[in-house]
């Protein structure tokens, strides 16, 4: 697959989320479980939610029961996104693992799983920008404004595409080579975190 398909996926189940547009809607994955499609399904679908999770949050007059009660599960979500990450660039290491690396070949800054997180944020992003830009009940000023970020932002995904694509045509040539580590996030931990764990 390519990044630019990647980014049909993206947008498919971005689409597919704003049938019904609501954050507890039943999530249903249409790819094959053992898919690299299913993983980027997943990913963005998880994305998707946390977005409006982190809309619904921010409304002034919320509940302060319910803005915790939603607070956790943005933490959940923050999980789900990076063990998916964590998964796709097991996916990405197991398909270059016989790879024969060249000399001097490099280490990248930054995983193919971390970039592709950006740009299924990206997709929400274009998403919504667009939905601003073309939103009737809104001022031609403020339409005007919002088509010129889409513009960057359908620029941005060009070239992210594009670093995306070469990123994995390095490592397919063994011109670069792969190397992930854990996030080990501590926060969620209930042995690393000491709000936590002074309460065992």
């Amino acid at each position: 697959m390519s990044a630019q398909q990647y980014n049909k996926l993206f947008d498919e189940v971005i689409k597919k989320y704003h049938v019904i547009d609501d954050v507890d809607q039943p999530f249903e994955n249409p790819y094959d479980k053992n898919s690299f499609e299913h993983l980027l399904y997943r990913k963005n679908w998880i994305d998707t939610v946390q977005w409006h999770y982190e809309d619904i949050i921010r409304l002034p007059d919320i509940n302060p029961v319910d803005a915790i009660v939603l607070k956790r599960k943005i933490d959940a979500s923050n999980q789900d996104r990076t063990d998916m990450v964590e998964f796709i660039d097991s996916y990405f290491l197991n398909k270059f693992k016989d790879v024969k690396v060249k000399e001097g070949a490099k280490i990248n800054s930054e995983t193919p799983a971390w970039a592709i997180d950006r740009l299924s944020i990206l997709a929400l992003k274009i998403y919504h920008m667009k939905e601003e830009a073309t939103r009737e009940s809104a001022s031609e000023a403020h339409r005007a404004k919002c088509q010129e970020k889409l513009n960057v932002l359908l620029e941005q995904r060009v070239d992210l595409s594009t670093a995306i694509d070469d990123l994995l045509n390095d490592f397919a040539a063994g011109e670069k080579y792969m190397k992930v580590y854990k996030q080990m996030k501590m926060y969620n931990d209930e042995d690393t975190n000491p709000m936590l764990y002074s309460k065992k």
